[in-house]
């Protein structure tokens, strides 16, 4: 038995950051309802490239998911929704702030309804505070948040982180969150609500920053690929690409000098410890290629984990799909885009539990409404 398994989730969510996270609950083992609006639905189903009809963005995040199109403004579809949510354990919304209360949806009274049932918000900014109203993206969030502020080429523009960090670090803060309530339904008898914010949510992964800013009283800027507070810590250039080297203490540097030939002594005042390290990064850098450009970035790896020191080549997404490692963890998952054989490719589950089985594939994307029947059947029994 997975986890989560006798775990109902309504998902009211819609694009990334809701579906994320009842994504996350699935692979736990929780069924999802979602559902959708009529005639559209999620927004991510007309989002390219698609396979046969089927939206591949849309399919990598709600393949397996139970759809039902339901107008919350409607009646008769009010009327599911009413005996739906009495057989849920949770509720999932990315609505702005107000739009559920207005539904009549709304935390306060579900709560009193549905004492059991967990209510978990994701918005921009959250149910609170002066902004909560404001719409939001991932990419308002990553520049509020200071997350594009230490992203690209010192000198450069600010660059959005390439996965989209704002709502995907969002909706996984709000599984944490569901699950926790969970835990505590057990103890308690009662749910709670989860507000998850992605401008908090981005506030929250940022370690370096945070320390940096209150220590020195100076915002760190773009510094590339390198770590500010630790080098060498950065791609480096081979004679065909790039690999990263991550020497993340003094001895691992002197290994690394030592592994690579570098022509420097690593007692070096410049280089002997860390903080001078960082203090001469360029010149450091410099060094550093004026070795490895002689050959390829698979010998330098190669001597590199030989050494047993943190390396690794700069992969592009086909070559990752591809990586034994990943394939050996059942990281790369096929899932069924219609029934002559033709498939969507997803991440597997990086939740490795020895309860729980890896899956070898995951179960068709939904179509819109698709699974009315059944949900109206279960709902009888």
């Amino acid at each position: 038995m997975a986890p989560l398994s006798g775990i109902t989730v309504l998902d009211l969510t819609h694009v990334l950051a809701g579906p994320y996270c009842s994504h996350v609950l699935q692979d736990l083992g929780a069924k999802i309802i979602k559902v959708e609006r009529p005639g559209t639905g999620d927004d991510t189903r007309a989002f390219p490239p698609f396979v046969a009809g089927t939206s591949a963005y849309f399919a990598a995040l709600n393949a397996g998911k139970h759809s039902i199109a339901l107008d919350l403004k409607s009646p008769t579809d009010r009327g599911i929704l009413d005996r739906l949510l009495p057989r849920a354990d949770v509720i999932l919304e990315n609505y702005r702030p107000g739009v559920m209360e207005r539904l009549g949806y709304g935390w306060e009274r579900l709560h009193a309804k549905y004492p059991r049932l967990i209510y978990g918000a994701v918005s921009g900014f959250g149910h609170t505070g002066p902004d909560a109203a404001k719409p939001a993206y991932d990419m308002v969030v990553q520049a509020r948040g200071g997350v594009m502020s230490i992203t690209g080429e010192e000198g450069g523009p600010p660059v959005r982180v390439g996965a989209s960090i704002g709502d995907i670090v969002a909706g996984m803060f709000l599984a944490q969150g569901v699950l926790a309530a969970l835990y505590d339904r057990e103890k308690t008898g009662e749910g709670a609500k989860i507000d998850v914010a992605m401008l908090d949510a981005q506030l929250a992964i940022q370690e370096h920053s945070i320390a940096l800013t209150t220590a020195t009283g100076h915002a760190p800027g773009r510094t590339g690929a390198r770590h500010p507070t630790i080098t060498p810590f950065s791609t480096y250039r081979a004679k065909d690409g790039f690999f990263v080297i991550a020497a993340g203490n003094d001895a691992m540097f002197v290994h690394l000098c030592k592994t690579l030939d570098l022509p420097l002594n690593p007692a070096d005042p410049r280089f002997a410890t860390n903080a001078a390290r960082c203090d001469n990064h360029a010149l450091l850098k410099r060094l550093i290629e004026a070795v490895t450009l002689e050959e390829t970035a698979d010998h330098w790896i190669a001597r590199l984990e030989a050494a047993g020191l943190p390396t690794a080549r700069v992969q592009d997404m086909a070559e990752v799909l591809q990586d034994p490692q990943l394939l050996a963890r059942a990281m790369v998952l096929p899932v069924a885009a219609d029934a002559k054989g033709n498939c969507f490719t997803a991440a597997g589950n990086p939740i490795k539990m020895s309860t729980l089985p890896d899956l070898t594939s995951r179960a068709a994307a939904p179509p819109l409404d698709g699974d009315r029947r059944d949900i109206l059947n279960w709902l009888n029994t």
